[in-house]
């Protein structure tokens, strides 16, 4: 379980966002909303240690996460909205990369159907820098398959994708839900998926 409590952010005398609290137990979906600087990025990057909160405290698996920063880590799966993948290298390659570096025991034949179901299959000897925004997105959005983590902490998944892709990210959601795994995620895009928790951090 992930567990936030009245977590608070301030930016020189500007408060970023003001006692959040949030109880994500496994199997469960939160999405925060709010517009453009309201703070998702930043309260994202709170719950992960990136950044110091000015009050509050963030919890994983009953303890301080500051006692307990590797364990976080070790089951978390984090996709920012800034590209994450190699582009000098090729789809496949960065695909390696990720599942050498996570330990991922995904077979040679599950990553085939992973590509095939992202429609990356065509293009997994073309470099990174060679693809389209979508592709790139989908590509960044495999490590949720490839890394095999409890918890995914997401920016912005949906930005950039056609409506199929996001269908496929959609249940690919609900499918790691229903496998008691927990998701928290920004994003201005509505989505229609049941038994969502919605935060909104606009004022």
């Amino acid at each position: 379980m992930l567990l936030i409590n009245d977590l608070s952010f301030k930016r020189l005398s500007t408060n970023i966002f003001s006692d959040i609290n949030i109880s994500a137990s496994p199997g469960k979906i939160i999405h925060i909303k709010g517009r453009n600087g309201s703070g998702k990025t930043t309260l994202l990057k709170t719950i992960l240690n990136i950044l110091e909160p000015s009050n509050g405290e963030v919890f994983w698996m009953g303890k301080n996460i500051k006692k307990n920063l590797s364990n976080l880590y070790n089951s978390t799966t984090f996709i920012m909205d800034k590209k994450t993948s190699t582009r000098e290298i090729t789809v496949l390659e960065n695909i390696h990369f990720w599942k050498k570096f996570s330990s991922s025991s995904m077979s040679i034949d599950q990553i085939d159907k992973l590509l095939n179901l992202l429609s990356l299959k065509d293009y997994i000897n073309k470099k990174v820098m060679n693809l389209s925004l979508g592709e790139i997105k989908k590509l960044e959005l495999a490590r949720l398959i490839i890394e095999q983590k409890k918890l995914w902490i997401l920016d912005e998944p949906f930005s950039e994708l056609d409506k199929q892709s996001i269908e496929i990210i959609e249940e690919t959601f609900l499918d790691h839900v229903e496998k008691r795994g927990i998701i928290i995620f920004t994003s201005h895009y509505e989505v229609e998926i049941r038994k969502i928790e919605k935060i909104n951090l606009t004022k």
